[in-house]
Order: C-alpha cells, then sequence, then structure tokens
C-alpha cells in the first residue's frame, strides 16, 4: 500500500470541478502508477470521508517549445475523480 501523501498530488480547483463538488464528486491529480483502491484509501485517510466510487483518466504529456528549435515535453499525470458518500464533502478552500 502507498502512502496516501505520495498518491495525491494535488486537488484540482477549476470550474468544472467546482460545480461537480455539490454532486460530491471531487478531483485529484495523482500519481500515474496508483490504482483506484490505492486512490481510495489515500482520499479516505487524508480527508476522512467515506468514498463510494473512483473513477481515473491519464493524460499524455504534450510537445512544448520555448525560445528555441528544440522541443521537449511536459510530463504525463492522472486524474482521479473521486465521488463522495451522501453528506460527506470536502472544503475546497
Amino acid at each position: 500500500m502507498k502512502e496516501a501523501g505520495l498518491v495525491i498530488r494535488k486537488m484540482q480547483l477549476t470550474e468544472k470541478a467546482t460545480a461537480l463538488a455539490e454532486k460530491n464528486k471531487y478531483f485529484f491529480e495523482v500519481d500515474p502508477s496508483a490504482n483506484k483502491i490505492d486512490i481510495k484509501r489515500a482520499v479516505e485517510e487524508l480527508y476522512k470521508v467515506a468514498v463510494v466510487s473512483v473513477n481515473t483518466m491519464k493524460y499524455a504529456g504534450k510537445r512544448k517549445r520555448e525560445r528555441t528549435i528544440q522541443y521537449g515535453r511536459r510530463s504525463a499525470w492522472k486524474r482521479a475523480v473521486v465521488t463522495l458518500k451522501e453528506g460527506d464533502s470536502i472544503d475546497l478552500t
């Protein structure tokens, strides 16, 4: 089992995430090697809430160029959408 602080990198606060927070769904940027079980345990441990489901999405790193002819690459990342039990919530501030 992975450490909770290493699984959850940060909470994503976007317009879409704020709108879905009313439906008890929260977005997190997570470690790309973490699975749904690790994510569920980490959220329950860090925020003291009951998790109903976890959906994940992988995003590929994009090619970027900055002031030179050579290209670099942004790192790939993973997003998790966590649905909480009715009545539970996470403070977004």
